[in-house]
């Protein structure tokens, strides 16, 4: 019988399985909501040209397919899923900068 995987392989595997589904949602929301600022700022869009991309950062266009709540749990998914890509993410780091421990009991001092 072969052991459980180890609590860095599990958490390694969920990060791999989740990447792909948070990936688009966060790229959607990064990218339109510095296009709103950028063409606001720089590009000297007014409010209601550039409206459509507040709609797609906000996730408002998920209305009408999920109804009303659409928009917050869009939001909502988007931060928990971001959220736990950076806490597995920072997990693998950490375990890699990590020193390593010999086993306890294996030599290592007097």
């Amino acid at each position: 019988m072969t052991p459980p995987p180890s609590l860095a392989l599990r958490l390694r595997r969920a990060h791999a399985t989740l990447a792909p589904l948070v990936l688009l949602p966060l790229l959607v929301t990064v990218l339109s909501g510095v296009t709103y600022r950028v063409s606001r700022d720089w590009g000297g869009l007014g409010r209601d040209a550039a409206h459509w991309l507040m709609v797609l950062h906000e996730g408002e266009w998920l209305k009408p397919l999920v109804g009303r709540h659409g928009e917050t749990v869009y939001v909502l998914l988007n931060g928990l899923g971001l959220l736990w890509m950076l806490g597995t993410g920072a997990s693998m780091v950490w375990q890699r900068i990590r020193p390593a421990r010999p086993p306890a009991g294996k030599g290592g001092g007097p």
